[in-house]
């Protein structure tokens, strides 16, 4: 079992950790506040009806159902308590906060922009803006990963969040491309609608994998991207069971790639554990 080691946080606090904090706090107050109103939770336009319903759960075939964006709400939930813990006295000097919480807000922001551009109508600019939100936490994810952890608190409030949001946002990337490939009409490309669909589950599946293989000693980290990812895939396969978009082949390939991307870090962090 990997230990703490407290001495990683122990420096100097500048003004540069002082405005690291409250920027980062006021900032997430901002984005998660304007993220929740432009979601339509207060009562505007939601998501699935903006832009013409081309991300609703019935626009394509790797749409995940409506259920599935409930994930949100823990994600949120993980990321005002990321930004109260890491805007505490003690925790100026964290060495795994230092190198993640600017990052951390960029992501924030990032995502509340992704909503204005879907509310705005375009679904193209919405898939630039996802791509770059998702390596903006990938990028995240290698710091994590790179860095050791230090204190408990900030330490596994970081790793679970950032985790969650990854393996959420991985699956949403997907789904969002295949939106707008859809509205641009592009074609099906050979393989059909379902063909491309069981490749694109395919490849969360093997990005599971991967996340898994890189993150496998940081367990607090790489098993709730699988979660995330197992959850939003799971959801695809159920959306297609059911629904005026009824596709068989693809509901079993994404049942299948979620129950990879559930196991997968799992299986990575118990053998790293071995060796």
């Amino acid at each position: 079992m990997e230990t703490m080691n407290p001495a990683a946080s122990v420096g100097r606090t500048t003004s540069q950790d002082r405005v690291r904090q409250v920027t980062v706090l006021v900032g997430a107050v901002i984005a998660i506040v304007g993220a929740t109103v432009g979601s339509g939770a207060f009562g505007g336009q939601p998501i699935a009806e903006a832009a013409g319903g081309s991300l609703s759960a019935t626009a394509t075939p790797v749409a995940p159902d409506s259920p599935a964006f409930s994930i949100w709400s823990v994600i949120y939930t993980g990321l005002a308590v990321f930004a109260i813990v890491q805007a505490l006295p003690r925790q100026a000097t964290d060495r795994r906060l230092r190198a993640i919480a600017w990052w951390v807000l960029a992501s924030m922001l990032l995502n509340a922009l992704w909503i204005a551009v879907v509310q705005a109508g375009s679904v193209g600019g919405s898939d630039l803006v996802i791509i770059v939100l998702l390596a903006v936490l990938a990028t995240m994810f290698v710091k994590l990963v790179r860095t050791d952890h230090t204190t408990t608190l900030p330490s596994v409030v970081t790793d679970v969040t950032v985790g969650l949001y990854l393996g959420w946002v991985s699956v949403a990337t997907l789904a969002n491309t295949a939106a707008f490939l859809a509205i641009a009409d592009v074609g099906e490309l050979g393989l059909g609608a379902t063909g491309w669909s069981v490749v694109l589950v395919s490849a969360a599946a093997l990005l599971a994998i991967a996340y898994g293989a890189y993150g496998r000693r940081r367990p607090a980290l790489v098993i709730p991207v699988g979660l995330a990812m197992a959850w939003g895939l799971t959801w695809i396969g159920i959306g297609r069971t059911n629904g005026p978009l009824v596709d068989e082949t693809v509901a079993t390939a994404a049942f299948v790639a979620a129950g990879v991307a559930f196991l997968a870090p799992v299986v990575a962090t118990l053998t790293a554990r071995r060796r």
